[in-house]
C-alpha cells in the first residue's frame, strides 16, 4: 500500500461530519460528570482529531469510497479506531494523570465506530444493490450452423442403464415423466446428473438438442455460469429441462415437518440463513464459506427469471413430487452481464422525458430477476383492476405491505432532486408496459417528466383504457394550462384521495 496519496475531498468532508456528529451525541445524550464537557474536552478533542487524522491517512482511509471494498474499509477503521484510542488514553494518562475519562474517550471511539459502521453498510448496501457484475465464466460467442447434430440412438442395454439412474437419483415418477416428454433413447440427449457445470462444459456444441439438469438448482453456487453454458451448448430452440425445490413448497414441508410452535421457529431461521444470508452483501461470503452453496431457497421467479435472463423462454412447467421442473426454449444470447447483488435498493430503468431512459430508485418489493418476467407474467396473467399485473406472482409479502403505503417509492426523492421526475406527473414506465399504450399517448407521455404522483390517485381510474384517459386528460391539460398551474390542481386532488378517501397503491 502507498503511504502517499492524494485525500479525497468528499471523504475529508463524511470524516469530519461523522466526528463531530459523534461529539454531539456523547456530550448531548450521555451522562457526564462534568457540567460544561465542551470546554473540558476542548484540548483533548483537538488531540485526538489530529490523531483521528494520521492513523486514517496512513491506513488509507481517505482515498475515495467507490474505489474500496467493504471489508477492506471495515478492517481500516477498526485498525484506526483501536490506535486512536489506544494513544489517546495513554497519553491522557502519562501528561494529564487520568483528567480526561477514559470511561469518555472510549464511549466517543464506540460511538465513531458505530456511526461510521452504520453508514458503510447504508453506502455499500446501495452501491452493491445497483451494479451489475460482469459473468467471469462466460466470453462473447459467435454461432455458426446452430443445429443439431444427428447422433447414434442408445442401445437397449445403455437405455436401460439411464433409466435405472435416473430412477435412483430422481425416483420413479420423474423418469416415466421425461420419458413421456423427451426420447431419452437419442443421442441427442443428455441427462447430466452433477451439480458443477464443467461436465456440460466438456461436450461437443449442438450434439444435444436437450440437455436435462437432474441436480436440483437449490445446490448448484453458479445456477447463471450453468445456464449460460447450457445455452452455448444447445442448438438454436434446443430444450433445457432443471429443477428446483421452490420456496414456498420448502415451507410447507418444513411446518409439516416439525411440531406446532417450533415448526414456525425453525423456519423463520432457516429462511434467514438460507435466503437471506446469501442476497446479502454483508453475510454472502461467509454464508458460502459455510455451506459451499448446498440448499439454498429460491423461488419460483427467481428461477424462471434468471432463465429469461440467460436467454431462455419457459414453455412447461410441471411439478413432481416436492420439485419443480421446467422445460426451457433456448431463443437468444444470455444477457451480457448476468450476476446481479441483490439488496434491499435497485434502480430500474424507465422511460423519461424525450423518451431517454434514466434510473428510478425504488425499495425491493419482487424476488431477485423478476424484472426479465414482465411479458412471461402478462401472457399469462394480463393485467388487473388498476393496470397493474394480475396474480403477480413476482411480489414477495413484505413487497405488497410496501407497495400498499408507498414505502417502495421514497427513494425516488433521490430522482427528484437530480431533475429526473417532478413531483406531480405519470408514472415512470419500463419499456414492455410503455408498449401497452397508445401510439398518441406515448408521444404525448414523452413530452414532460414522470412524476412521484401520477394522475392515477385523482381518477382513481380500473381498467387499462380508464389509466390511459386519466393520464391524457393530466398531459393535456399540462399542455393548455402548463404543468405549473395542473400539477398544483393535481396534487390538491391526491392528497384528498390519499388523506381523506383512504386510497392505497394497488
Amino acid at each position: 500500500m502507498k503511504l502517499l496519496y492524494r485525500p479525497s475531498l468528499i471523504s475529508l468532508i463524511i470524516d469530519l461530519l461523522i466526528l463531530v456528529l459523534s461529539v454531539v451525541i456523547v456530550f448531548e445524550w450521555f451522562p457526564l460528570t462534568t457540567q460544561n464537557p465542551y470546554e473540558k474536552y476542548d484540548g483533548a478533542g483537538l488531540l485526538y482529531f489530529g490523531l483521528w487524522a494520521v492513523f486514517s491517512y496512513l491506513f488509507g482511509r481517505f482515498r475515495p469510497l467507490h474505489t474500496q471494498k467493504y471489508l477492506k474499509v471495515s478492517f481500516k477503521l477498526v485498525y484506526t479506531t483501536l490506535l486512536v484510542f489506544l494513544v489517546s488514553w495513554a497519553i491522557s494518562f502519562r501528561f494529564y494523570g487520568g483528567t480526561y475519562s477514559i470511561y469518555v474517550i472510549f464511549t466517543y471511539t464506540t460511538v465513531i465506530f458505530g456511526v461510521y459502521m452504520a453508514f458503510y453498510m447504508l453506502y455499500f448496501a446501495l452501491l452493491y444493490a445497483v451494479e451489475f457484475e460482469e459473468d467471469p465464466h462466460r466470453a462473447v460467442e459467435v454461432r455458426e450452423n446452430a443445429q443439431v447434430r444427428q447422433a447414434t440412438p442408445l442401445d437397449e442395454e445403455s437405455y436401460r442403464e439411464l433409466c435405472e439412474a435416473i430412477v435412483q437419483h430422481s425416483g420413479t415418477k420423474t423418469m416415466l415423466a421425461l420419458n413421456e416428454k423427451f426420447d431419452l433413447r437419442s443421442g441427442n440427449t443428455l441427462v447430466n446428473f452433477s451439480s458443477g457445470f464443467l461436465d456440460i462444459k466438456a461436450k461437443q456444441n449442438y450434439k444435444f438438442s436437450t440437455i436435462i439438469q437432474l441436480e436440483r438448482l437449490n445446490n448448484l453456487r453458479g445456477i447463471n455460469t450453468l445456464f449460460a453454458t447450457v445455452n452455448a451448448k444447445l442448438p438454436d430452440n434446443g430444450l433445457f429441462v432443471c429443477c428446483f425445490e421452490s420456496k414456498s413448497t420448502r415451507k410447507k414441508r418444513i411446518l409439516s415437518k416439525y411440531p406446532p410452535g417450533f415448526n414456525y421457529m425453525f423456519y423463520v431461521v432457516d429462511f434467514i440463513f438460507k435466503r437471506f444470508m446469501p442476497k446479502v452483501f454483508l453475510t454472502r461470503r461467509l454464508y458460502y464459506d459455510i455451506t459451499k452453496g448446498k440448499n439454498r431457497i429460491l423461488s419460483k421467479p427467481e428461477v424462471m427469471g434468471r432463465l429469461y435472463c440467460c436467454g431462455y423462454e419457459v414453455v412447461n412447467e410441471k411439478k413432481i413430487g416436492k420439485l419443480t421442473y421446467v422445460t426451457a426454449r433456448r431463443i437468444k444470447q444470455p444477457e451480457s452481464k448476468t450476476k446481479k447483488s441483490y439488496g434491499p435498493l435497485i434502480k430500474l430503468r424507465r422511460m423519461g422525458k424525450d423518451r431517454e431512459i434514466f434510473e428510478v430508485f425504488k425499495m425491493r418489493t419482487m424476488h431477485p430477476y423478476s424484472e426479465y418476467l414482465q411479458a412471461y407474467i402478462y401472457e399469462r396473467n394480463s393485467l388487473q383492476e388498476g393496470g397493474k399485473f394480475n396474480k403477480d406472482i413476482r411480489v414477495t409479502t413484505l413487497g405488497r405491505f410496501m407497495r400498499k403505503y408507498w414505502l417502495d417509492e421514497l427513494p425516488m426523492i433521490f430522482n427528484l432532486l437530480m431533475g429526473d421526475m417532478k413531483i406531480v406527473g405519470v408514472r415512470p414506465l419500463s419499456a414492455h408496459y410503455f408498449s401497452l399504450y397508445s401510439e398518441e399517448l406515448q408521444n404525448l407521455r414523452v413530452k414532460f417528466k414522470p412524476g412521484l404522483l401520477p394522475p392515477f390517485y385523482a381518477d382513481m381510474p380500473k381498467t387499462m383504457d380508464e389509466i390511459q384517459a386519466s393520464e391524457m386528460k393530466y398531459l393535456r391539460q399540462c399542455e393548455k394550462h402548463g404543468c405549473f398551474v395542473t400539477d398544483i390542481k393535481y396534487f390538491v386532488l391526491i392528497l384528498t384521495n390519499i388523506f381523506i378517501k383512504k386510497a392505497r397503491s394497488a
